[in-house]
C-alpha cells in the first residue's frame, strides 16, 4: 500500500505493568514468571530464516553494533557529564563477548509488554515490538533481569530490589535465568556480567535521550 504498517489482533487479558504483578498471588507470579521464561526463549528458537525473516536485521555484529549507535545517541543528548557513564561505554568496548548469536530480539521484553490471560497466571501474547531485529538473544534476557537490580517504587514503575521477592513467589534472579537455559536448552550463559552492563548502558542512553527532549 505505499508504506510500512503492520497487522495487529486484538487479545484479551490483562496488562500488568508492576514487575510485583501486585494484583495476583504467589503462586500466580511463580506461574506468569515462569511463562515469561518460556516465551522469551520460545521467541530466540525461532528459525529466523525459514520463518521469512532473513532480512529482519543484519545477522551478526548486533552487540558492536548497538554500543556504537547507543554511544553516539548518548554523546549527541547529553546534558551534563557522567563519568561513570564514559567508564561503562569504555569497558564494554573493550569486553565484547568473543561469541556470537543471532535470534530474533523483542528489543523491550519486559513484564509490562505482555498480555497476561484474563482468569489465569499465563500469558498469552507479547506487545511492542518496535525494537525487534535480529540480534543477540541474551540482550533480552539481561534485559528482563535488569529489574532485579532496579529498586522498587510505591507507584509500581519500579524494579525488584529491595523487596522480598520470596515472599511474592517471584524466583530469583538465578532462578529466572536457570529457568530461560531450560526452556532454551542452555547449559550455561556465558559473558553474562556483560550483557547485564549493556543492558543497563543501552536504558541510560534511552533515558538520557527522553530526559534531553524533554
Amino acid at each position: 500500500i505505499g508504506t510500512s504498517f503492520y497487522v495487529m489482533d486484538h487479545v484479551e487479558g490483562r496488562v500488568i505493568t508492576a514487575v510485583t504483578l501486585p494484583q495476583l498471588t504467589p503462586a500466580e507470579r511463580a506461574s506468569v514468571y515462569s511463562d515469561y521464561a518460556r516465551i522469551g526463549a520460545r521467541l530466540h528458537a525461532v528459525d529466523f530464516r525459514a520463518v521469512g525473516l532473513g532480512d529482519f536485521g543484519k545477522p551478526e555484529g548486533y552487540i558492536a553494533r548497538q554500543l556504537d549507535r547507543w554511544t553516539k545517541q548518548y554523546l549527541a543528548s547529553k546534558t551534563e557529564e557522567s563519568a561513570d557513564m564514559e567508564r561503562l561505554i569504555g569497558w564494554l568496548a573493550a569486553n565484547l563477548p568473543g561469541a556470537d548469536e543471532t535470534a530474533i530480539v523483542h528489543g523491550d521484553y519486559r513484564i509490562g509488554n505482555t498480555i497476561i490471560h484474563p482468569t489465569q497466571p499465563r500469558i498469552i501474547a507479547v506487545l511492542d515490538w518496535e525494537l525487534a531485529t535480529l540480534g543477540h538473544p541474551l540482550s533480552d534476557l539481561a534485559y528482563a533481569c535488569m529489574y532485579y537490580r532496579i529498586p522498587s517504587s510505591n507507584e509500581g514503575t519500579g524494579g525488584l530490589a529491595g523487596t522480598d521477592i520470596a515472599a511474592l513467589g517471584i524466583p530469583s534472579e538465578q532462578e529466572f535465568i536457570d529457568m530461560y537455559c531450560r526452556y532454551s536448552g542452555r547449559e550455561r550463559i556465558a559473558d553474562w556480567p556483560f550483557f547485564l552492563a549493556f543492558a543497563y548502558f543501552r536504558m541510560a542512553a534511552i533515558t538520557q535521550g527522553v530526559y534531553a527532549r524533554a
